[in-house]
């Protein structure tokens, strides 16, 4: 029986996560670093930085233990910092705690995904991971989401499920949990290129074209290491392209679109971008063709322009469309 909820970290999207909790009859504690965020959560509002005022009844704490004694912990940072706050938790983390990853990317530093640092950091815990389309904006709100939750084990996914949805919020169980992760991480760079498609403002057709063959590049990495395809059909794979991919809402959209019109990339935390140089690297190491990818990394680190880009995937050797 799941009562109470701790979430690492009070950015947009672990405040609107806590309110999920709250909406399920969960007790929900914030573990957040910055003290402005937990004077603003404790006055009665959640995070009114990122998400406007919200009542809610969430609590803050700068104590990850406080957190770590909840039932179930989710860990709302970036995926890059993961690592970091799984070893806040290690000291009041438990035996068998299920610790849900809402982050979506790759460690950089070691190409491991994200449920794979959490078994390094807290080996005894359980590592699950939630993804699929949602907009903090959108759940803090109350408008309808529905997401996917995977778990090694289907019984303990649907726990999951169970302790967080609510009239509003409807999670899916699965075991597919490589599927889910890279599904989250890949479409990510993914939507830059669809960003930069339309900041280049080079048309629907070729946005969609686009989205398709990108797609097609992440199923084929994900079912390398494992993943089920039809996995990422789902609300983690599919659905989340759609949403990221379509959307200002999305910082990595954003980013791309910047790039496709030749302005600065804005100073946004997107996940994307990390997740674009790893995702390269693994898939030239193991000889995946990842040529959407590959084209983004390179477009970030400046060594290739838009123009080139373009030119680089129009002109790719002529083959069959499901190679």
């Amino acid at each position: 029986m799941v009562n109470s909820v701790g979430i690492v970290g009070g950015g947009a999207w672990g405040s609107a996560l806590a309110l999920v909790a709250a909406r399920a009859g969960r007790t929900a504690t914030v573990y957040a670093r910055d003290e402005a965020t937990r004077t603003a959560i404790n006055s009665g509002g959640i995070s009114p930085t990122h998400l406007g005022s919200v009542p809610s009844p969430v609590i803050a704490t700068g104590d990850p233990a406080e957190a770590a004694a909840a039932d179930i912990v989710i860990m709302a940072v970036p995926a890059q910092e993961i690592r970091n706050a799984a070893t806040a938790l290690a000291a009041s983390s438990r035996p068998g705690q299920p610790i849900v990853i809402a982050a979506k990317g790759i460690e950089v530093s070691t190409g491991k995904r994200l449920s794979e640092v959490i078994a390094e950091v807290l080996p005894e815990a359980e590592a699950t991971v939630l993804s699929g389309p949602s907009f903090a904006a959108d759940v803090a709100k109350n408008l309808p989401t529905a997401v996917t939750i995977a778990a090694s084990r289907e019984d303990l996914a649907l726990t999951l499920c169970r302790a967080l949805g609510s009239a509003t919020f409807r999670p899916y169980a699965e075991t597919d949990v490589i599927g889910v992760e890279l599904g989250g991480a890949l479409k990510n760079v993914l939507a830059i290129a669809a960003g930069v498609v339309s900041g280049r403002k080079l048309g629907a057709s070729a946005g969609s074209a686009l989205i398709a063959r990108g797609f097609a590049e992440m199923r084929r990495f994900a079912e390398f290491f494992g993943a089920r395809p039809e996995t990422l059909m789902g609300l983690s794979g599919l659905g989340d392209t759609f949403l990221t991919c379509s959307s200002t809402q999305s910082r990595n959209f954003t980013v791309g679109i910047a790039i496709g019109a030749g302005r600065p990339i804005p100073n946004l935390l997107a996940e994307g971008m990390p997740t674009a140089n790893i995702a390269r690297r693994i898939a030239d190491d193991r000889g995946i063709s990842m040529p959407v990818t590959s084209t983004v990394a390179a477009l970030l680190a400046g060594s290739l322009s838009v123009e080139d880009a373009i030119d680089s995937l129009m002109s790719r050797p002529l083959r069959a469309e499901i190679d």
